[in-house]
């Protein structure tokens, strides 16, 4: 069974949760585990690390999604809250919209601990760990330069607007990209980190600007919509860079389809903050700084066949 599939996550309505939050046992302390959608690979791998390490260090564990949507987070909050949780690992739904749930956590005596995305207020939760998306971001434009031959049209494709990653990582590109006055961007969409999305808008930008070289996406699953948007108008000619580090990238960068993506270190990151929340626990304290930047790598030709599941093999 695939990881999505193990982790997937049913339609509970406030009672169910309730219930499924209190279903663990009397001796053990309970991690409450919430990132966005595990249809999404990245979350669906950072869930599973995150939920075997509290697992390997004696924890019970609960695993959720809330699927990008704050009122769905909070209630799940809410939930652990009433459970008595001990922590919380979370891959927030808004860098401003997770604060009050983050807050109210930590008024019951329950730590939080973020990964992958920060939020907008510091000494609010325990630690945020995030990798550093900016140094990412230049790794993949650098790349993409390259493949561009400095010069041509290109297209960016961009994250949530609510996810601070997502102006992160453009920032990055386009302090690369804006030194070479040959590059062009003649659009720049937001796909909200999805693949259907993705597809449909490069679907309508190509019949707009048939002479793009290039796309540019803020994620991996947005890259796979343009290459198979790229794919169905059969335009193997343009250069596709991504950014997350997925297997589906890997191949594509291996198959050709793809030039190169930026791996994040997702797995890395949910197990850190499990062992940081085990050391909180125990110890009062983390030891360590609230905000952690982990750096990214570039994967291309020729590392492609050493990444799997978001981690490089050594």
């Amino acid at each position: 069974m695939n990881i999505s599939r193990r982790l997937a996550v049913l339609s509970l309505g406030a009672a169910t949760l309730m219930m499924s939050f209190g279903a663990y046992a009397a001796d053990q302390k309970l991690i409450v585990i919430i990132t966005p959608s595990h249809d999404n690979p990245f979350f669906a791998a950072e869930a599973s690390a995150a939920d075997a390490k509290a697992k390997a260090l004696g924890y019970a564990t609960q695993v959720y999604s809330h699927d990008d949507d704050a009122s769905k987070q909070d209630q799940l909050f809410d939930s652990a809250i009433a459970a008595k949780a001990s922590a919380i690992i979370l891959d927030n739904a808004g860098a401003d919209a997770s604060i009050a749930a983050i807050k109210k956590a930590k008024a019951a005596g329950i730590p939080s601990f973020l990964i992958d995305r920060e939020i907008n207020a510091t000494g609010v939760a325990a630690v945020q760990i995030v990798s550093n998306n900016y140094q990412g971001a230049t790794l993949g434009a650098q790349a993409f330069v390259a493949a561009m031959g400095e010069k041509g049209n290109y297209v960016e494709l961009t994250g949530k607007e609510s996810d601070t990653n997502a102006g992160i990582r453009s920032k990055g590109y386009h302090d690369v990209l804006d030194q070479y006055p040959d590059l062009k961007m003649v659009e720049q969409q937001s796909a909200n980190w999805d693949q259907q999305q993705a597809f449909a808008k490069v679907e309508s930008i190509l019949q707009a600007h048939p002479d793009i070289k290039g796309v540019i996406a803020g994620n991996d699953t947005m890259a796979m919509g343009a290459i198979a948007a790229l794919a169905s108008a059969h335009r193997s000619d343009v250069i596709v860079t991504g950014f997350d580090g997925s297997n589906d990238m890997r191949d594509a960068v291996k198959a050709g389809t793809a030039k190169a993506t930026v791996l994040q270190p997702a797995a890395k990151e949910a197990e850190y903050a499990v062992e940081l929340a085990d050391k909180f626990l125990k110890d009062g304290k983390t030891g360590v700084d609230e905000k952690i930047s982990m750096d990214c790598v570039l994967i291309d030709a020729k590392n492609a066949a050493n990444l799997e599941t978001f981690a490089l093999k050594s």
